[in-house]
C-alpha cells in the first residue's frame, strides 16, 4: 500500500469519529501548548532579570561597608565595621594600582522629604554622588542634564529626578528649572532620568540624585562615611580583575581577624549565576509540561486500541482479500500520527497565542527551539504510542478477525 493510500485511509478513519478524534487530539494540543508557554515564561523571566541587572551595569563592582554579602570580600562581623571614605576612593582611583578600573564613584544615601508647592513625596532612594554615576549605573537623562563636575565642586544645590518622583511632585508640569525642597532646603531640578522601570525588587525610577558634596554638607554630614563605592571596569572581561585590585587595596585597612569587613558585589558574576538559575528553572517548567504530552500520548494509544477493537472485522476482510501485515500496520500507524500532527499544529498555534499575554507578571518570550521541539516530541509521542495498537491490528489472524462479533 502506498503512502498516499495509507494517508487517505487514515483521514477517513479520523473523520469517521470526529468527536473522539478531537478529544484525542486535545491531549496532544494541551501538551504542546504547555511546553511552548512554560518555556516562554521561563525564558521571559530570565530576560527580565537580565535586563534589570544590565540596567545597573554589567561592568560594575559595588563595594559596601559591612561583613555580609557576596564576593571575595565577604566575611567578618559587624563589630569590626569600618566606614568607607573618600580616602578609599582616592586609593582606588590610582591608575598604577588599578589598571583595569575605568571609574570610581562614591555614593552616599539618605532619606529626604521632597516638596513642591502643595505636593509632597518621599523618594524611595536619595543619593549623593559624582558625575561618573551616570555612566557607571547606566542612568542617562531624558531631559536636561546630569550633575556636572563643576556643580559637584561648587556644592551646587541641584538635583536630578527619576520619572516616579517627577510624576508625584509635578504631575503634568515641566520640572526642569523648578525649585523643590529636600528636607526644607531648596534644590533646582536640572535633569530628569530616562525611565528604567522595575528591576523586580524596586522601582528604579523612584530616585533623586544630588551632588555628593552638597549632600554631605547639607543633608547627610561629611563624617557619615560612604554608603557604597561603585567601580566600573574598562570592559566586561576585566570585571574580575578590577574586583581583585579593589579588594587588595581595601583589605589592609578594612579587615579584622583576617576577614574583610566590606562587601563586594560583582554584577557580572551575579548575571552569570542568575542565568544559570533561570536555565534550571526553565528546564523544570519544560519537564512538567512534558508530562501532559505523555498523558496525551496515552490517550492516543487508548483510542487506537478502541479503534482496532471496533474495526476487527474490517481488518479480517482486508487481510482475506490480500492486505499484507505491513499494510494494516501502516494504516493504523498513519491514523495515530495524523492525530498527533493535527493536535501538535493546533498546540503550536495555542502556545504562540498564549505567549502574547503576561503570565504571573512575566511577559513570555518564545524560544524558537521550544516550538520545533514540542511539535516533534508531540508527533513522536503519537508515533510511539500508536505502534502497539497498530501492531496488534496487524497481528490479527484473518479467520479470528472474521469471526469477531
Amino acid at each position: 500500500m502506498s503512502v498516499l493510500e495509507a494517508a487517505r485511509m487514515a483521514l477517513h478513519g479520523v473523520a469517521a469519529n470526529r468527536l473522539r478524534s478531537l478529544l484525542t487530539m486535545l491531549g496532544i494540543t494541551i501538551g504542546v501548548a504547555a511546553v511552548i508557554i512554560l518555556v516562554a515564561v521561563g525564558h521571559g523571566s530570565a530576560v527580565a532579570v537580565q535586563k534589570g541587572i544590565e540596567g545597573l551595569g554589567t561592568n560594575v563592582v559595588t563595594i559596601q561597608p559591612g561583613g555580609f554579602g557576596f564576593g571575595r570580600g565577604s566575611g567578618g562581623n559587624r563589630s569590626s565595621f569600618t566606614q568607607l571614605t573618600m580616602k578609599d576612593v582616592k586609593a582606588l582611583q590610582d591608575p598604577s594600582a588599578t589598571p583595569d578600573v575605568k571609574s570610581v564613584t562614591p555614593v552616599v544615601t539618605g532619606s529626604v522629604a521632597a516638596t513642591f508647592g502643595s505636593a509632597s513625596y518621599t523618594p524611595n532612594q536619595f543619593i549623593g554622588t559624582t558625575p561618573s554615576y551616570e555612566e557607571a549605573r547606566k542612568s542617562p537623562v531624558a531631559a536636561g542634564q546630569f550633575i556636572t563636575q563643576q556643580q559637584e565642586t561648587a556644592h551646587s544645590r541641584v538635583v536630578v529626578l527619576g520619572q516616579t518622583v517627577v510624576t508625584n511632585l509635578f504631575g503634568g508640569q515641566d520640572p526642569l528649572g523648578q525649585t523643590i525642597k529636600l528636607n526644607g532646603i531648596g534644590f533646582q531640578v536640572v535633569g530628569v532620568l530616562a525611565a528604567k522601570g522595575t528591576n523586580g525588587v524596586q522601582d528604579q525610577d523612584d530616585i533623586a540624585i544630588a551632588p555628593l558634596t552638597t549632600t554631605q554638607s547639607l543633608l547627610t554630614g561629611v563624617t557619615g562615611g560612604l554608603g557604597q563605592i561603585i567601580i566600573e571596569a574598562k570592559s566586561s572581561h576585566q570585571v574580575n580583575a578590577a574586583e581583585a585590585e579593589a579588594t587588595s587595596i581595601l583589605t589592609p585597612t578594612h579587615s579584622s581577624n583576617g576577614s574583610a569587613n566590606f562587601r563586594v558585589l560583582n554584577q557580572a558574576s551575579l548575571l552569570q549565576t542568575t542565568a544559570s538559575t533561570n536555565q534550571v528553572f526553565t528546564v523544570l517548567l519544560a519537564a512538567v509540561a512534558a508530562i501532559s504530552l505523555l498523558v496525551g500520548g496515552i490517550g492516543v494509544m487508548n483510542i487506537m486500541l478502541v479503534t482496532v477493537t471496533e474495526r476487527t472485522r474490517e481488518i479480517g476482510i482486508r487481510k482475506a482479500v490480500g492486505a499484507r501485515r505491513s499494510d494494516i500496520l501502516a494504516q493504523f500507524l498513519s491514523e495515530s500520527v495524523l492525530l498527533s500532527v493535527f493536535g501538535g499544529a493546533v498546540g503550536v498555534a495555542v502556545g504562540l497565542l498564549g505567549s502574547r499575554f503576561k503570565l504571573v507578571g512575566v511577559q513570555p518570550a518564545v524560544e524558537p527551539y521550544s516550538v520545533v521541539l514540542a511539535l516533534a516530541v508531540g508527533i513522536a509521542v503519537g508515533l510511539f504510542f500508536g505502534i502497539y495498537p497498530a501492531n496488534r491490528a496487524a497481528s490479527l489472524r484473518p479467520i479470528d478477525a472474521l469471526r469477531y462479533e
